[in-house]
């Protein structure tokens, strides 16, 4: 496997653009277009929040018959809880990308970020589906994953190359996400494009594996989203052999790099979590099962005392005990042991007299790593998350007013 340059558009027959149309201040990027030269394969995965926005909604309706050839998206405006305006707003986006790009509406997927509540100005949206259509090109990926963004602090984009069946087959994606971030499928938004050949059954197949061990794995702030989206759109321009099943070794090869490219985009996502100023891996290991080793890391990874202790850089490790102790999960207090990277902060449930010193040290880095074992099985997991600092507050205060 090898990381390449260019994000969605390092891959055959995708071209995107990114362009500022006016909905947000300034000339800030709001509208991004990825297009494939033909149909492609197409599979979707999407927030679980009954409090649905209405882009999430038609996308769930284009995608049922596998197939897409564009996603347009706009940011600065969630159109969530928009009623049947906000619907045919969709709509209307949808409509207008085609009209542009000369296919069927049904082969767009629309996404939409931002304020909640509000409706979308739909002149000046669809003047930007114009400029953006107009801008499409094959190195655009870059300013793609700009308009995209809403209070991140940098686009956020990966691209790899690998091996399926003697063949050069390439991934890429792009995300954006720094608040209301715990996507349940963060306002939470990527788009993966892939040039495998690969039928869209197992694509879906593939994309909701990954998605289970990587997106559904980060958490900024416990809040799902009202826009989730994840959509993986393949061309089929590699040489690679058709993957038919969700079997053997062309698909795990697929998959891994699917799941390299998810994995490299959520360490970005938590990293630049709203008011972040490190990253925060928290890894279970010996776990019962893989629903324990997941109610232990997700308790740790959202507790607010935590995240807190983690910015103030406080070895308070009693703290991580008390949240793997109210997550439910099976264990013995008394034979849990507490890491950070490689330093042992607990044994068997106890102080393992430690040196505060060296673990304020450890915390000071911009990557934390947690690892909790609780010898209690064989399973383990390891979710994303990042510190809670003063910011976060400012933030989440000001996003509207």
């Amino acid at each position: 496997m090898k990381q390449i340059e260019g994000g969605i558009t390092a891959v055959s027959g995708v071209r995107a653009a990114g362009v500022h149309a006016g909905i947000k201040a300034a000339d800030a990027k709001d509208i991004a277009l990825i297009v494939t030269d033909t149909p492609a394969a197409g599979a979707g995965v999407f927030t679980k929040n009954s409090v649905t926005a209405a882009p999430v909604i038609l996308c769930r309706e284009h995608l049922k018959d596998g197939r897409a050839q564009a996603v347009i998206v706009n940011s600065g405006n969630a159109n969530a809880c928009t009623g049947e305006v906000g619907m045919a707003n969709a709509r209307r986006m949808a409509a207008a990308t085609a009209e542009q790009l000369g296919i069927d509406a049904d082969l767009v997927c629309v996404s939409s970020t931002g304020v909640i509540g509000q409706q979308l100005p739909m002149d000046t949206v669809e003047s930007g589906i114009q400029i953006a259509a107009n801008a499409l090109s094959t190195e655009g990926g870059g300013d793609a994953a700009a308009a995209i963004m809403t209070t991140d602090t940098h686009p956020k984009s990966v691209a790899v190359e690998i091996e399926i069946d003697g063949a050069s087959v390439r991934i890429g994606g792009i995300a954006k996400g720094s608040g209301m971030g715990a996507p349940n499928m963060a306002t939470m938004l990527s788009y993966l494009t892939t040039d495998a050949r690969i039928n869209p059954q197992t694509l879906q197949t593939a994309l909701n594996r990954v998605v289970d061990d990587t997106y559904n794995l980060l958490t900024i702030d416990t809040d799902c989203s009202t826009n989730d989206t994840v959509i993986l759109l393949a061309t089929g321009r590699a040489p690679n052999v058709d993957i038919v099943a969700a079997a053997g070794a062309n698909y795990e090869a697929f998959c891994e790099g699917l799941q390299f490219v998810c994995t490299e985009l959520v360490k970005m996502l938590a990293r630049d979590g709203e008011g972040a100023t490190k990253r925060v891996e928290v890894r279970v290991i010996r776990a019962k099962s893989r629903g324990d080793a997941e109610k232990a890391a997700r308790a740790v990874a959202e507790s607010p005392l935590v995240k807190t202790a983690i910015f103030g850089n406080d070895a308070n490790w009693g703290r991580i005990m008390m949240a793997i102790g109210k997550s439910e999960a099976e264990f013995d207090p008394y034979q849990v042991n507490v890491y950070l990277a490689d330093y042992q902060l607990v044994k068997d449930g106890m102080d393992a007299g430690y040196a505060e010193k060296r673990a304020t040290a450890l915390f000071e880095q911009d990557s934390v790593l947690i690892t909790i074992d609780l010898c209690a099985g064989d399973a383990e997991i390891t979710m994303w998350t990042c510190d809670y600092s003063y910011d976060y507050i400012r933030i989440n205060a000001d996003y509207r007013t």
